[in-house]
C-alpha cells in the first residue's frame, strides 16, 4: 500500500485547518462577504446593463454606421450608437409609461370612487340576509370601546416609522447603487474594444492552449445563448402585445392599447409575464363591465395558447434551441431561487448548458 507523501499530508492539514477556520469564524467570513458584495454591487450591475445594451449598440453600429477608415468616424461611432440605443430605451419606456400610467390612474380613481358604493350595498345585503344583527353590533361596539387604542397605536406608530425608515434608505441605496452601475456600463461601452483586447491578453498568456479553446467555446455559446434569447424575447413581446391590443379594439374591450403595451412589456418575464398581464388587464376591465371582463378572459386565454404553440416555439424556443420541457424547468427553478430576475436568467444558461451538453454527447466541440 502506498504511503501519502508529506506534500499530500500538509495540503490535507492545511485544508482540514481552512474549514475549521471558515466554520469558527463564519460570522466574520459571512460579514467580510457581505461587505465585498455591497462594494462589488455597482460594478456587477453595471455588466449587467451593459450586455443588453451593446446588442442594441452593436445593432446601430452594423446597420447604420460601419466600420471606416477615417480616424474621426472610428473614435465617434461608439458613442454615436450608444446615444442611438439609449435614445432608443428612452421613446420606448415613454411610450410604455404614456400608454400605462394615465389609464391606470383613471382605473384606480374609478376603484376608489366605487369602494364606498360596493361597502354600502354589502352591508345592505348582509342585513337584509339577517347576518348583523342588533346584538353582534352591539357586541363589536363594546369589544371597540374596551379596545387599548393608546398603546396599540403607539406600538403602530413605531413599527411604521421603521419601515419608513428602512424603505427610504433603501430606495436611496438602491438609486445610488443603479447609478453608479449605469455609470459603469457606459464607460464598459464605451470603451469595450479595447476591454477586449485586454481580455484576450489576459487569457492568452494565464491558460493554457487547451483551456483557452475550452473557455473561448463555452463563453461563445453563453453569449449567443443569451443573445438569441434577448432578441427573440423583445421580438416575442412585440408580437404578443400587438396580438392583444388589435384582439381587444376588434372585440370592442376597454383600454386596448394600454392592456396591449403592458403586455408586451410583462411578456419580456417568460411564461408567466403573459398570465400576470392578463390577471391585471381583467380586473381593470372589470371595473369597467363585468361582462367585458369575461369576454377578455377568454380571449387572453386563447391568445396565451397561440403564444405557446406558435409564436413562442417559434420566435424564441427555435432560435435558442432548447424544447418546452427545459424552458418551463428553468423558468420554475429559476423563479424559486432568485424571483424574477432568475425566471429571466435561467432560460439562457439552460439553452447554453444543453446546447454544451448535447454538443459533448454528440462530439461535437472544441477539441473534436
Amino acid at each position: 500500500m502506498n504511503q501519502p507523501s508529506p506534500r499530500t499530508i500538509a495540503l490535507i492539514a492545511l485544508a482540514a485547518f481552512a474549514v475549521y477556520l471558515g466554520i469558527y469564524y463564519w460570522p466574520n467570513i459571512a460579514g467580510f462577504v457581505g461587505l465585498i458584495a455591497s462594494a462589488v454591487a455597482p460594478l456587477a450591475l453595471g455588466l449587467v446593463l451593459a450586455y443588453p445594451l451593446n446588442i442594441l449598440m452593436s445593432f446601430f453600429e452594423r446597420h447604420f454606421l460601419p466600420a471606416s477608415d477615417n480616424r474621426l468616424v472610428c473614435r465617434l461611432r461608439p458613442a454615436i450608437s450608444l446615444v442611438a440605443a439609449l435614445l432608443t430605451l428612452v421613446v420606448v419606456a415613454t411610450a410604455v409609461l404614456w400608454l400605462v400610467v394615465p389609464q391606470l390612474i383613471d382605473c384606480v380613481r374609478l376603484l376608489i370612487d366605487e369602494v364606498p358604493v360596493a361597502t354600502v350595498a354589502l352591508f345592505d345585503w348582509l342585513e337584509e340576509s339577517d347576518l348583523i344583527t342588533p346584538d353582534l353590533v352591539n357586541s363589536v361596539s363594546a369589544s371597540l370601546e374596551a379596545f387599548d387604542w393608546k398603546s396599540h397605536v403607539s406600538d403602530l406608530a413605531g413599527v411604521v416609522m421603521s419601515g419608513v425608515v428602512g424603505a427610504v434608505s433603501g430606495v436611496v441605496s438602491g438609486t445610488a447603487t443603479f447609478f453608479l452601475g449605469f455609470i459603469f456600463a457606459l464607460f464598459v461601452l464605451l470603451n469595450k474594444e479595447r476591454l477586449a483586447v485586454q481580455r484576450d491578453l489576459i487569457m492568452e498568456r494565464y491558460l493554457r492552449a487547451d483551456l483557452l479553446l475550452r473557455v473561448r467555446y463555452v463563453l461563445g455559446i453563453a453569449d449567443d445563448c443569451f443573445h438569441r434569447f434577448l432578441v427573440g424575447q423583445c421580438t416575442e413581446a412585440v408580437v404578443l402585445g400587438a396580438l392583444c391590443a388589435v384582439g381587444m379594439l376588434i372585440l370592442g374591450l376597454p383600454y386596448p392599447l394600454m392592456i396591449g403595451a403592458l403586455t408586451a412589456f410583462m411578456a419580456l418575464i417568460p411564461i408567466v409575464g403573459a398570465l400576470i398581464s392578463g390577471a391585471i388587464g381583467a380586473f381593470l376591465i372589470l371595473m369597467v363591465s363585468p361582462v367585458q371582463a369575461l369576454i377578455f378572459l377568454i380571449f387572453i386565454v386563447v391568445l396565451q395558447q397561440l403564444e405557446g404553440d406558435l409564436i413562442y416555439p417559434h420566435v424564441v424556443g427555435s432560435s435558442i434551441q432548447l424544447p418546452g420541457i427545459w424552458v418551463l424547468a428553468a423558468v420554475t427553478i429559476g423563479g424559486g431561487a432568485f424571483g424574477i430576475a432568475g425566471m429571466f436568467v435561467g432560460v439562457p444558461l439552460a439553452a447554453a448548458a444543453y446546447r454544451l451538453l448535447r454538443n459533448d454527447v454528440y462530439g461535437i466541440g472544441p477539441s473534436r
